[in-house]
């Protein structure tokens, strides 16, 4: 099997590869150019985005600085994703995440892990890697990480500097070290936006765009 397979196939392989290191070269040149580009930049931050990413929808968005193992070439970002300053990715396999999501700044989230047993992390070190998905209209607080394997179901909101170790169901509020389902979304969030702040709905216009169902 080729080293670039496994990347995604969840086996263990030695990551110091010359040919992938010569891969991972070439993604990073991307997203250097990316980091370099100015406020005023728009348009030449979405060409360049679409040229680094795996996929990326209508209306997303990457405040740069980002910073990513393999320039966020296996990056899925679904429609009206906003991503905050400083997303860090150890990518060395895919992320998805889905329409209308939002990660708040300095979010980490990690694909690669390592072996326990400590001779398999010596000078020439192995690791395996697992996918994460992240699903529609989910909001990532700052600070949050999340680990290798982790799904987090729609419309779920992770409480900023929790470490998600295990998968997160629809409809949740998690927060933590590690991360634990606090409560469900329930009523009592149609009646108040922050603490005693009452949502004032005559003045809300609900948007019909995919994700937000």
């Amino acid at each position: 099997m080729n080293a670039d397979e496994q990347l995604h196939d969840g086996s263990l392989y030695q990551a110091m590869d010359e040919k992938l290191i010569r891969m991972q070269k070439v993604h990073m040149e991307l997203l250097y150019d990316f980091n370099r580009t100015r406020p005023q930049e728009t348009r030449k931050r979405e060409k360049i985005l679409r040229k680094m990413l795996a996929e990326i929808g209508e209306a997303s968005c990457i405040e740069p600085p980002f910073f990513a193992n393999w320039g966020g070439c296996f990056l899925h970002l679904g429609h009206h994703v906003y991503v905050n300053h400083n997303l860090s990715l150890v990518d060395d396999t895919h992320i998805y995440i889905g329409d209308c999501t939002k990660l708040g700044p300095n979010v980490i989230i990690c694909t690669a892990g390592h072996p326990i047993l400590p001779e398999l992390r010596g000078v020439s070190p192995y690791q395996f890697n697992m996918p994460v998905h992240i699903g529609c209209n989910c909001w990532i607080g700052a600070g949050s990480c999340i680990l290798p394997g982790v799904t987090i179901g729609d419309h779920a909101v992770i409480g900023a500097g929790s470490v998600v170790t295990k998968d997160i169901p629809p409809r949740t509020i998690a927060v933590g070290n590690p991360c634990r389902i606090l409560r469900p979304v329930s009523d009592q969030d149609k009646k108040f936006y922050f603490k005693h702040k009452t949502i004032d709905w005559d003045s809300i216009h609900i948007s019909s765009e995919p994700g937000l169902s």
